[in-house]
């Protein structure tokens, strides 16, 4: 604020000094300048009469001669000043025009208000840095959830075109993501502030933020994307709380294909995009693959396909630059002859990985003019090209940004998620065939939403009501539809993590809950809707429990009490020698 008056002032300076001369000149001007009364003595004006006049002529909104008709001397001196004033107003307002379009006083002006925006914030919120394809999705997604987040990225078009979004109100700044005191402005140190999520492209500036946020604030979460092993290897040292490398992410999904089909559609329903339509789903078959590109995403692909026994062919431009195996042969693949080089008749798949969305269109589009019957994976860069992409047919689209975003996602949306996968990996692909049928009972044509439900106080005050009395909560209740006890919810409970940190998958409906509970839930979106109003009505929970309703009303409250209440020694026979 204090910079914005200063440089209004600095700029304004001399347009108000020249208003004010000439306004002192018009008014001495009159003061000096004889007059006459209406008895034709000599009149001189004063100056409060000489400032009247000049007010109301200079700002063009009145004219009179006044208090008695004007000599001509006046006259002459009248015009000239009106000409001066008008003139030095006409400039004045120019210059306070031309400082309204200034970009450095829009800069300060747009600092301002997000700054007075980000302090009557008074909800939970994240304070997301960067704004590609990732911090776009991360955006969008925790709007979706109803969760706030304020934005900075340097590329202030990007800010702009939040106000296009149909989204409640974000607040953007464009300014550097590294400037400490920018994050300070942003709520770094606010207590609603929840996390720090760095998604910018470069791995340096976003182990810059992860650093000065670990410093001002140490016990703030903190997640930060990486897209190179050293990087990710800097920024764990440090403390950093989560890491997202989307071409690790994305290798280790990819060779889960592989493996566990049905764990991969499973893990794909999961981490899908709110509301998002569901996607079509074929098995990579086992052969001899040809990978494009061994940069970051080639090598990572590279090493989880070899854990999983899958031969690969690498196609590298610049073999000596990035490391590539022995073996590898040199080219972009975009050309027939590298991939008749490669055995692109005898390969039953093809991954375009470079980091060019052009070339990876024309791998694919040469490969499959060579062998129409190859599975194709492709890299997409940027999200602009999501057109060509779909057009191109491509099996499998692996986008980097919407990967990261993803999974940022699911660490605040879900946080339960990891826990779950990380025990389903050492499950059989047999019971992950009975998980996906189960899934299946209870879809739509949407993926399934997921959530997560503690057993607390502030979540589920009905249960706890319940618990504390005395009476014994399972899980069934909870999947229960309140509207039909009979009906239960299209969803089921996936995971549960005891408050004594054991751990569970897929648990009975028979389990009984305790305070402390955690509970990853899969199914329909508006089942998690009944689910947490039973959880937090009393007398629908009840209801649920025993098949008794719960009276509402007072009067009711005490009849019923009345209706239940034990038998004394009051009630005792007439015979009763103490009667």
């Amino acid at each position: 604020m204090h910079n914005l008056i200063y440089l209004l002032l600095r700029r304004m300076r001399l347009p108000l000094i020249v208003v004010i001369l000439s306004y002192a000149i018009s008014i001495l001007g009159l003061v000096l300048i004889p007059g006459m009364d209406d008895q034709g003595n000599p009149w001189p004006m004063s100056f409060f009469h000489a400032f009247y006049f000049v007010s109301f002529m200079g700002s063009t909104i009145g004219f009179g001669e006044i208090p008695y008709p004007f000599t001509d001397p006046q006259r002459i001196w009248t015009t000239v000043a009106m000409y001066l004033t008008v003139i030095s107003w006409l400039y004045a307002i120019g210059s306070l025009f031309a400082l309204l379009q200034d970009p450095a006083f829009k800069r300060i002006v747009g600092f301002t208000r997000f700054v007075r925006e980000v302090k009557n914030i008074r909800e939970p919120f994240y304070l997301i840095c960067g704004m590609g394809d990732a911090g776009h999705l991360v955006i969008r997604e925790l709007a979706a959830h109803n969760i706030r987040s304020v934005i900075i990225d340097r590329n202030d078009s990007k800010i702009q075109s939040l106000r296009l979004e149909e989204l409640t109100h974000v607040p953007g700044l464009s300014a550097d993501v590294t400037d400490a005191s920018t994050l300070v402005a942003a709520g770094l140190q606010k207590p609603e502030c929840q996390g720090v999520i760095a998604m910018t492209g470069a791995d340096h500036i976003n182990m810059t933020i992860a650093i000065t946020s670990k410093l001002l604030v140490p016990e703030l979460p903190v997640i930060c994307r990486a897209e190179s092993h050293d990087s990710q290897a800097n920024i764990a040292s440090f403390g950093t709380d989560y890491i997202v490398n989307p071409y690790d992410s994305f290798a280790k999904r990819f060779a889960m294909m592989f493996q566990s089909p049905s764990m991969y559609l499973v893990y794909e329903w999961m981490t899908s995009m709110h509301e998002a339509p569901l996607s079509e789903f074929a098995v990579p078959p086992r052969g001899t693959w040809i990978l494009c590109g061994y940069g970051r995403f080639g090598r990572a692909v590279q090493k989880s396909l070899s854990f999983k026994g899958i031969q690969t062919v690498i196609i590298e431009a610049d073999t000596a630059g990035t490391g590539a195996p022995e073996g590898t042969i040199e080219g972009r693949g975009t050309e027939a002859i590298t991939l008749h080089e490669a055995g692109i008749e005898q390969a039953v798949g093809i991954i375009a990985g470079t980091d060019d969305d052009a070339n990876n269109l024309s791998i694919i589009m040469t490969a499959t003019e060579l062998n129409e019957n190859l599975f194709t994976v492709a890299r997409q860069n940027l999200s602009t090209n999501d057109t060509l992409f779909a057009a191109a047919g491509i099996n499998i689209t692996m986008q980097p940004g919407r990967i990261a975003g993803q999974r940022v996602v699911d660490l605040i949306t879900t946080p339960l998620l990891a826990g779950f996968l990380r025990m389903a990996r050492n499950q059989t692909e047999d019971w992950a065939n009975i998980l996906v049928s189960r899934v299946v009972g209870v879809l739509t044509d949407k993926p399934p939403e997921s959530w997560v439900m503690t057993i607390s106080q502030h979540e589920t005050p009905a249960v706890l009501e319940l618990l504390n009395r005395g009476s014994t909560i399972t899980l069934a209740n909870l999947l229960t539809d309140p509207r039909d006890i009979t009906v239960a919810l299209p969803c089921i409970a996936f995971y549960i993590k005891h408050a004594s940190h054991s751990e569970e998958l897929l648990p009975e409906d028979e389990l009984e809950l305790q305070d402390g509970d955690q509970l990853l839930f899969c199914g329909q979106a508006d089942a998690e809707t009944h689910m947490r109003w039973s959880a937090c009505n009393l007398h629908a929970l009840s209801y649920i429990n025993s098949g008794y309703d719960l009276p509402s009303g007072a009067l009711w409250r005490w009849l019923d009490k009345r209706r239940h209440r034990p038998v004394t020694e009051a009630s005792a026979s007439p015979d009763d020698p103490s009667n």
